[in-house]
């Protein structure tokens, strides 16, 4: 399969990372149920890949109020984000967009936009040689609003120092491609596992 990227001439890419760049979300779905099975909730499949792009903290307290649990927010995304850890050498990248990386490396600028903290993004990135392709990385701490509001696209822009009408975003959820829209950016959705 082929990324179809929209016409026009862009002067950055900006890539979520997990589901875009990584295929790490089935290794994100383990690690939930891990962590969250120490507190007797579920989590269902097609709910975790409907909420990607949303902060540990922000699904912790959603799962709180579904459930009526106290499970500890910061305790919880603490050791989910550890057993996830745990799981890295099974990281691959995802060819389709990597092949988009390796084509425009050098070009224009990249950078990753993502609603998982600079630690993971910077381990996964590590993992799959491609952490030196980004000229900066937005984790979950360097904005307050998440996907699917604009914040974190926006920051990196600033920081690359482009118009956001001159960014394009790769994306892998619905969130991710509402926050690019709300940003003023063009898109493309990265396929899930099962359609890739």
């Amino acid at each position: 399969m082929k990324l179809k990227l929209p016409a026009g001439a862009f002067g950055a890419y900006l890539f979520d990372c997990d589901g875009t760049i990584v295929d790490s979300m089935p290794l994100h779905y383990i690690a939930w149920k891990q962590a969250l099975s120490e507190w007797k909730c579920d989590f269902d499949e097609k709910l975790f890949y409907s909420w990607g792009g949303r902060p540990a903290d922000v699904i912790i307290s959603k799962l709180n109020q579904m459930n009526n649990l106290n499970m500890p927010v910061e305790t919880v995304a603490t050791h989910k984000e550890s057993l996830y850890f745990e799981q890295l050498p099974q990281l691959q990248a995802i060819p389709e967009v990597v092949e988009h990386i390796t084509t425009d490396y050098g070009r224009i600028p990249f950078a990753v936009v993502s609603g998982g903290r600079r630690s993971s993004v910077t381990r996964s990135l590590t993992i799959v040689n491609l952490i030196d392709k980004f000229e900066t990385i937005v984790g979950a701490e360097d904005y307050v609003n998440g996907k699917p509001a604009p914040d974190g696209f926006l920051l990196a822009a600033e920081r690359l120092g482009i118009a956001p009408k001159n960014c394009l975003v790769f994306e892998d959820t619905a969130l991710g491609i509402e926050a690019a829209t709300a940003a003023g950016m063009a898109s493309v959705l990265v396929p899930p596992p099962w359609e890739r």
